[in-house]
């Protein structure tokens, strides 16, 4: 007896070889009917014998491409007058109602593509488009679903006899592969610099300018990268001054994992996320006498390394046999530039040339950054590779919400149903290019699935961009949340707590539910809620945003100005640091915060990492946001030694963390900073251990959540997470999302869901 049956298929099921999948499936097991792209998902019609019926059901979700990600499947019976057959087919893709459908992330070239691509034998050899249904640009190029060529970048590139036989033959990996091209009908390299050139001209020319010591800016598949020899001092020192990045540290490409070991130290974590179809940068300890000019990370114990993942950087590589740094084409703090016109007006007065080509970017991608603690892999930056893969809300949207995020590494939220989807990371929103990026990236994030928003939701502070691009919306459709709320039900959603749970948030600040600045935060939290429990006692911040830029500031802060529980550090114990400094902003900084001039309290614990790097002699200048603290982590000695001194207070009902006795205790303890900055990072576990177990004992709950930026610091959340699991407790932090501000879109939008639900 035949059963017909109509299935439709959800999850990551575009872009990824899904429909070749199925067809083959149904071809293998004598299934007839079709299958096609409806909207963002998958439409299946299937008639057949009850046993093979069930069998091919069940391959659909567990035996699914490895890029697939099928979330469910929706079964019904097929009406007896819908025609099948004979045989099964891929049908043209249709429209359908608008969902959080996106497409899928870009793919790193896989290991067939890359067998072709040096084959001299192949008709792709050395050809810097090619790709698969396994590999290549998706949402990159997308603009629009369901996710068919016509949809994207290379609807302008017409397929060439070649190429439609094989995207027409179910027997052949690039069988309906929106992407592919050729050399006879796709995308064509160009040269622009002092001699034109095209094709592998071109590509021979950037190589001749990197090898000769020179900067080049090559078109990736997310954005323009600027690209030099990373171990020519000289160079990288030219391309900091290009960029306006005096100090952040700068990623290096290799060819392969054997180089990426010359470099640095790959653990088998590291490697699982090195040779992924991600392909992310991975921090990783650097290798002592690696090929790479200090220049590079400065002062730092990690580096950033990651493999090619376009065949373009595979013959970069290839040819120059040397790591190189590969950046963001943009200056310090801006989007990254992802149109031929901005790049040859931006970039081409600070490098040696361009390395171009005709197909469009359509989506700014960067680079996402990955590091590990504990054998778990934290996502620091979710951009190309991983977003925009929805991501679960415990709480399901009653109606479309749009998550605006913060300031900081900002990214932006759509919210329908179930499932959210992150925005790619667009860059801090302090400027009018960046803020042109985010409304872009916004408008893309809800066009492509044709997703109207109903709602907004935003952060607290006043002053952020994107809370007055919320102000568009009715006042009866916009949820405030505060930002460390957002932080920690972020964690939480990633995780499915549905429970009440301990929310501990670190970070350099947020505003507060009661006016003031937010950072160092222990909450009792639901997502629709939350009571502050604990916090790090206040400090001034002398003069604003001018001591975040300069640790030494916050050092007289914490100095002229901490938090008064009957104890003060003697100015005499900083005489290091007061001796570095002109008398003069000593002298103006105490009568500031004597006199209450500019500034602003704080419970910030990204501050206090601050002051402690400037008091150590570690930073007193931050060149880019966290710098200080990334120095102090880096500082350290990895010894755990004796915590410093530290107290807790009660006051206005809450638990108060004082740091003076463990800032009077540092500076009079002696010894070599690197083992005092690994004593004030072992102090600090134990201070957030203290708290984060009395927090869960007064709630009845063994969940504690992790967020906020300072846990980016892995020597930091290694000992929190170890510590608090010996004490008990289930404890999560940001894996898939981030943890710093990166993450505030997806907390903004699973806080916001549930309120909307009434849960």
């Amino acid at each position: 007896m035949t059963t017909r049956t109509r299935i439709e298929v959800h999850g990551t099921v575009q872009g990824v070889g899904f429909r070749p999948f199925v067809y083959r499936l149904a071809t293998r097991l004598g299934i007839e009917g079709d299958v096609r792209n409806a909207g963002g998902h998958v439409v299946v019609r299937a008639a057949g014998a009850a046993d093979p019926l069930a069998q091919f059901l069940a391959s659909l979700r567990d035996s699914a491409p490895r890029h697939a990600r099928v979330e469910r499947l929706e079964v019904a019976p097929l009406p007896e007058d819908v025609t099948l057959g004979p045989g099964f087919a891929v049908a043209e893709s249709v429209p359908a109602l608008p969902l959080a459908a996106q497409p899928p992330p870009d793919l790193a070239t896989c290991r067939d593509c890359l067998r072709e691509l040096f084959d001299p034998g192949d008709r792709r050899y050395r050809y810097p488009f090619l790709n698969c249904t396994a590999c290549g640009p998706r949402a990159t190029i997308v603009a629009d679903l369901p996710y068919d060529r016509a949809s994207t970048a290379m609807r302008g590139f017409p397929l060439c006899p070649a190429c439609a036989a094989e995207y027409r033959d179910p027997a052949d990996r690039r069988f309906h592969a929106e992407p592919i091209a050729c050399p006879d009908c796709g995308p064509r390299l160009a040269w622009w610099g002092e001699t034109p050139a095209h094709g592998e001209d071109a590509l021979r020319e950037a190589c001749a300018a990197i090898a000769d010591g020179g900067i080049v800016a090559v078109k990736g598949v997310g954005g323009y990268q600027l690209v030099c020899d990373a171990g020519a001092a000289d160079t990288v020192s030219r391309l900091r001054v290009a960029k306006n990045r005096p100090a952040k540290p700068l990623a290096v490409m290799v060819p392969d994992v054997d180089a990426a070991a010359r470099v640095s130290l790959v653990d088998s974590a590291a490697r699982e996320l090195l040779t992924s179809a991600a392909a992310p940068i991975v921090l990783v300890p650097r290798r002592p006498g690696a090929p790479v000019a200090e220049e590079v990370t400065p002062g730092l114990r990690e580096i950033g390394v990651f493999l090619p993942y376009t065949p373009l950087h595979h013959l970069l590589l290839a040819e120059l046999a040397r790591p190189l740094v590969v950046t963001s084409g943009n200056r310090g703090g801006e989007p990254i530039i992802v149109d031929d016109a901005g790049a040859r007006e931006a970039l081409a007065p600070v490098c040696d040339g361009i390395l171009g080509h005709d197909r469009p970017i359509w989506a700014r991608y960067d680079d996402s950054v990955v590091r590990v603690v504990r054998d778990r892999p934290l996502v620091v930056r979710r951009a190309r590779g991983y977003a925009p893969a929805p991501l679960p809300l415990p709480v399901a949207a009653p109606e479309p919400v749009l998550a605006l995020g913060a300031e900081l590494k900002h990214t932006t939220a759509l919210a329908v149903g179930a499932a959210a989807v992150v925005g790619p990371h667009t860059g801090d929103l302090e400027d009018a290019a960046t803020f042109a990026a985010f409304e872009d990236a916004a408008h893309k994030l809800c066009e492509v699935p044709r997703v109207q928003p109903r709602v907004c939701a935003c952060d607290l502070h006043p002053g952020y961009l994107s809370t007055q691009y919320a102000r568009r919306w009715p006042a009866a459709k916009r949820i405030a949340v505060q930002h460390h709320h957002a932080h920690v039900a972020a964690t939480a959603a990633e995780h499915g707590v549905r429970e009440p749970f301990v929310g501990v948030a670190l970070d350099g600040l947020g505003l507060g539910d009661d006016g003031t600045f937010w950072g160092g935060e222990v909450l009792l939290a639901t997502f629709r809620g939350y009571r502050r429990f604990a916090r790090f006692a206040t400090a001034p911040l002398p003069g604003g945003a001018a001591a975040i830029r300069r640790p030494a500031r916050m050092a007289l802060g914490y100095l002229f100005g901490a938090e008064d529980f009957g104890e003060r550090v003697p100015p005499e114990l900083a005489e290091p640091l007061l001796s570095r400094l002109d008398p003069r902003e000593v002298e103006v900084v105490r009568t500031m915060v004597d006199r209450g001039l500019n500034c602003p309290l704080s419970s910030s614990a990204g501050r206090l990492f601050d002051a402690v790097a400037a008091l150590l002699g570690v930073c007193d200048d931050a060149g880019y946001e966290g710098e200080a603290a990334v120095r102090l982590e880096a500082a350290a000695d990895g010894g755990a030694g004796a915590p410093l001194a530290w107290r807790l207070h009660r006051r206005d009902g809450l638990w108060v963390y004082d740091p003076v006795p463990t800032l009077r205790d540092l500076l009079s303890a002696g010894g070599p900073a690197a083992r005092l900055a690994a004593r004030f990072h072992h102090t600090l576990v134990e201070v957030v251990t203290a708290l984060a177990t009395e927090a869960a004992a007064e709630l009845g709950t063994r969940t504690v959540c992790l967020g906020g930026g300072v846990f980016q610091n892995a020597l930091l959340t290694t000992g929190v997470l170890g510590s608090l699991t010996a004490a008990g407790l289930e404890v999560f932090t940001g894996q898939r999302i981030p943890v710093n501000d990166g993450g505030i879109s997806y907390g903004q939008a699973a806080v916001a869901a549930a309120r909307l639900a009434g849960r």
